[in-house]
């Protein structure tokens, strides 16, 4: 069992493909957790356990696993670098109290990267910057670490360099604090002499070390200045205070495919990053709706954070981080979302998907519970003297949305109850059965991510389900004022049907509700017959005479019409109603109206022209230009919503992933002729 201070929790940010499950295989591999070294491509590495990782050599949720090293427990947290995934990696980020940002000397700083850092500077956390796949083909150690600096500037600082060898093959590494050097014999780290001609190098860097030191404490710089030594403990001390305060982030290097480097992530992980309690602060809403600093305290009253769910064939789990005091399998804890007491189940350290059991979670510390149906991703589980919910994980609003049904009919329900139980352990999407178009709309972060739900379902469901665009929800509208006449006559056998009535129908722009009024004269229509006149005409303004698609705007009034003593009844002018309903429309000017988003796009300048020129194809109206903290233009527009369909995706391509956009709806207005057509077309080969 570890104490706070013992404890590390680090998560690995970066790009798709940039090594991050094959550097925590190599530190799993290094501390003895595992015997053998799994491979993303053999599809048996201990984070990418799902059968959808598997499948696609990516990972697609955040995993944990627990390296005991050094009397310390480091909880690696690997998360996901696509797009898609973003979810997890915010999961992972809510988790951590430090990050390691893991980009490839072959790729250098990519969107992924970028991305990683904003999402650790927007939670003012330390980091480590780690170059992975130096000694691979084609890898540039040094244009990587320039190409960091100068986007990043000089609190960027090296604390290990690569050895090359005549072949700019890299070999081995160099401490550059101690100014050792080592090498991997047969996955064993081994130290060497330090090369020749790698003194001049090493002083360069051990220079730019304690210059950084140096600036994080007056006394230090003092010395700096006045040329005197600093000792080992200064530099440490100098160093994990620059880490703390994000002055200084440290850059290591290797390779996980023969560890190169691993042990001495781990001895900086160590020595510089922060334990739980030196961690981010949290913000706690208490009970009366008042917020405070939380703060993470082993003497405290027992608190947890739920901050990923795994809903699988193994069972349900909830991952926590223990927060304050520690917890047991005894425990009663409220759920500050529900207000109801849980008794907590067994708790577990996980590892990939293996849980083994433990008797308790203490402070700082990272597991799971078994078996708690009733609690959630985001929840706070706290003690019933200090009840407190943390703030929720951030995720992206679904940008990109598809419409979701089984292949084969009469398992809509299947379809529902397998994405209710996905969306337990991925709260990042959401679906919306749509009354008007009549589609279950599943919503995400992009084609990827939903191509994977459908795959669980099939996978662990049982269910075959398809994606098709999700329809648009137009309506219908007329321009011009037309009366009409509707006569119902029918006569059988015995008492016969008679209704008879002259409507006005005009356009109206104040609601888009029915207004129904009544002019008639004289008792022409008896006004008991009145609400089934009305009812009529609110039946068919339902089904508009251009595509079917329901009416707005209009005002119907009944002014004349006759009766039949013995044969009126109310079914009958009903029916008389909507005759007249429907010999009017088509003289009434009738239009079709879509719906029109506010769409804000968030890009770096250099994309901003093939934002406006795709915008104008999408038949879109800019609105204006505005610059953001960060250096981005934010476009914005007002844009027809039956144009945005694969809009996430189509931006993803125009701006390197680099650009995000909001939309939401604002009104309707009317189709321009030369598109109304199509769209009436279309809908007619869907009934």
């Amino acid at each position: 069992m570890y104490t706070a201070n013992a404890i590390r929790n680090v998560c690995l940010l970066g790009h798709s493909g940039s090594g991050k499950s094959a550097l925590a295989e190599s530190l799993l591999y290094m501390t003895g957790a595992i015997v053998r070294m799994g491979k993303n491509a053999d599809g048996n590495t201990v984070c990418d356990y799902d059968p959808e990782e598997v499948r696609r050599n990516i990972s697609i949720s955040a995993s944990v696993v627990p390296l005991d090293y050094k009397n310390t427990r480091i909880n690696l947290l690997d998360a996901p670098g696509g797009f898609d995934f973003a979810g997890a990696a915010m999961e992972a980020l809510r988790a951590a109290d430090a990050a390691i940002l893991v980009c490839s000397a072959k790729d250098g700083v990519t969107v992924g990267f970028e991305k990683a850092w904003k999402y650790c500077e927007e939670r003012n956390m330390p980091r480590f910057i780690y170059i992975s796949k130096v000694d691979e083909d084609n890898s540039d150690y040094n244009a990587t670490f320039n190409a960091l600096r100068e986007k990043y500037g000089n609190k960027i600082a090296p604390v290990v360099v690569p050895i090359w060898d005549s072949s700019r093959k890299v070999t081995g590494i160099i401490d550059v604090l101690n100014k050792r050097a080592y090498e991997m014999q047969n996955l064993k780290r081994a130290e060497i002499a330090v090369p020749e001609g790698k003194d001049e190098v090493i002083e360069e860097f051990n220079y730019a070390l304690r210059e950084a030191v140096a600036e994080t404490d007056e006394e230090m710089m003092d010395k700096f200045f006045n040329e005197e030594p600093f000792t080992y403990a200064e530099m440490i001390k100098g160093m994990r205070q620059g880490v703390k305060d994000l002055s200084l982030f440290p850059v290591l290097c290797g390779s996980a495919m023969d560890c190169l480097g691993s042990l001495m992530l781990m001895d900086h992980i160590i020595d510089l990053l922060p334990n739980p309690i030196e961690g981010n602060y949290h913000k706690a809403t208490l009970a009366d709706g008042t917020t405070e600093e939380f703060v993470v305290s082993p003497g405290g009253v027992p608190s947890a954070f739920v901050f990923k769910t795994v809903s699988d064939q193994y069972g349900k789990y909830s991952f926590v981080k223990v927060l304050s005091g520690e917890i047991t399998s005894d425990t009663a804890l409220i759920n500050a979302r529900t207000g109801e007491t849980e008794k907590l189940g067994r708790l577990y350290s996980m590892c990939g998907k293996k849980a083994t059991e433990v008797k308790v979670l203490t402070c700082g510390d990272i597991g799971a519970i078994g078996k708690m149906d009733k609690v959630k991703t985001g929840d706070t589980l706290c003690d019933p003297r200090k009840v407190v919910s943390l703030k929720q994980i951030p995720y992206a609003q679904p940008c990109y949305s598809q419409a979701i049904a089984p292949k084969a009919k009469g398992q809509e329900e299947k379809v529902a109850a397998g994405l209710a139980r996905l969306n337990e352990e991925d709260p990042s999407f959401t679906v919306v059965n749509n009354a008007e178009t009549h589609q279950m709309v599943l919503s995400g972060a992009g084609d990827q991510h939903l191509d994977v739900l459908v795959s669980k379902l099939k996978s662990r469901f049982g269910v075959d389900a398809e994606l098709s665009p999700a329809k648009v929800a137009f309506r219908e509208k007329i321009k011009k004022t037309v009366e009409a006449h509707g006569r119902h006559k029918k006569q059988t056998g015995g008492s016969g049907q008679f209704g008879d009535v002259w409507v006005r129908f005009s356009p109206q722009d104040e609601t888009d509700d029915l207004i129904f009024d009544v002019e008639v004269v004289g008792g022409a229509v008896p006004k008991n017959f009145n609400p089934a006149v009305e009812k009529g005409i609110q039946e068919a303004v339902l089904k508009g005479p251009l595509a079917g698609y329901p009416m707005v705007g209009l005002k119907a009034v009944l002014y004349d019409g006759s009766y039949h003593p013995v044969d009126s009844n109310e079914m009958a002018f009903k029916l008389a109603a909507i005759l007249a309903f429907k010999e009017a429309m088509p003289n009434a000017a009738p239009t079709l109206l879509e719906p029109v988003g506010a769409l804000a796009v968030t890009v770096p300048e250099d994309y901003v022209g093939d934002v406006m020129g795709d915008l104008s194809k999408r038949r879109g109206r800019p609105l204006g230009m505005n610059p953001d903290s960060d250096g981005n233009t934010v476009v914005e527009a007002e844009v027809p919503m039956a144009e945005m369909g694969n809009y996430a995706i189509d931006l993803r391509a125009m701006t390197q992933a680099r650009g995000t956009f909001t939309l939401e709806f604002v009104r309707y207005e009317e189709v321009p002729k030369a598109s109304q057509q199509k769209i009436i077309d279309e809908a007619k080969n869907d009934e």
